[in-house]
């Protein structure tokens, strides 16, 4: 069996305190026999102000994989597996960085992914990464996607065809920025955020363990709605729009191997009659 747990919660600019942050919900999680830990894409740092103009606030403070605010993680987590959003370095130039989630144990890094999809004016902010792999941990093989990546299917299925079991979504997903709703459960994102857990993870027929921000930064209002999805596309636990932890327990092999006994999606795949290749519209 294991113990999964998405995280709802606001992280801003300051690394230190998110530090001590993290420490806080790492030792709660723990206590509540949790395995898999899935914190908000910038977790370390923060997200950014403005999705239209990124560049007109301050940027979260890049930090390296191998650099010591990881390390830390990594040693609270100990035989926890914990995924944690960061701004990436990516190579010498002062703004070069990505948007990145790290899979740490106590034994170090297990596995990295840099967004690919970057909606909007995120690409001033962020170099977009290039593709998706699934990698072992001590629960199981495990996916990454960053918030955007999920609307595109093409994503989850490149993990869950990469073996994948479970795929942690690791989201700071704000409230629509124009068409503003008085209250988040009726927001268009709202429903598409759960809409997407959902589906990737029925049609892939594995877990879906999904966190997101809270709160607000700059200009952003982030959802919450933090969750864990079964294979048959069930949300199991959910925080809602609150801060906490949506924990679930499960046999994760045996429920992914029963959900895909008699209709295997990835298996009855026609794999000859998709067109997969560029967009020709408009």
């Amino acid at each position: 069996m294991v113990t999964m747990a998405a995280v709802a919660a606001h992280f801003g600019r300051d690394v230190d305190r998110s530090l001590v942050k993290i420490a806080g919900i790492v030792e709660h999680a723990r206590e509540r026999g949790v395995d898999l830990l899935v914190l908000p894409d910038a977790t370390i740092g923060g997200y950014l102000h403005d999705l239209y103009h990124p560049e007109g606030g301050p940027l979260p403070p890049a930090v390296g994989v191998d650099g010591p605010e990881v390390a830390a993680v990594a040693a609270l987590a100990r035989d926890m597996v914990v995924c944690v959003g960061i701004a990436e370095h990516a190579g010498p130039g002062a703004g070069a960085r990505y948007n990145t989630a790290v899979a740490v144990h106590g034994d170090g890094v297990l596995g990295v992914h840099r967004k690919v999809h970057l909606p909007l004016a995120e690409n001033e902010a962020y170099r977009a990464g290039d593709g998706f792999a699934a990698f072992d941990t001590p629960l199981g093989r495990l996916g990454m996607l960053i918030d955007f990546d999920k609307t595109f299917p093409e994503s989850a299925r490149t993990l869950a065809l990469d073996g994948a079991v479970v795929l942690a979504c690791l989201s700071a997903w704000p409230a629509s920025v124009t068409d503003r709703s008085d209250r988040i459960r009726n927001d268009r994102q709202a429903r598409l955020f759960d809409l997407y857990d959902c589906a990737r993870a029925a049609e892939n027929q594995l877990y879906v363990v999904s966190s997101n921000q809270t709160g607000v930064l700059g200009g952003l209002r982030f959802l919450g709605q933090a969750k864990v999805v079964d294979p048959a596309g069930e949300i199991v636990a959910k925080t809602w729009a609150k801060g906490g932890l949506a924990v679930a327990t499960a046999d994760v092999h045996g429920d992914v191997a029963r959900a895909r006994r008699s209709m295997h999606h990835l298996r009855d795949r026609a794999v000859g009659a998709y067109a997969l290749g560029a967009y020709a519209g408009t």
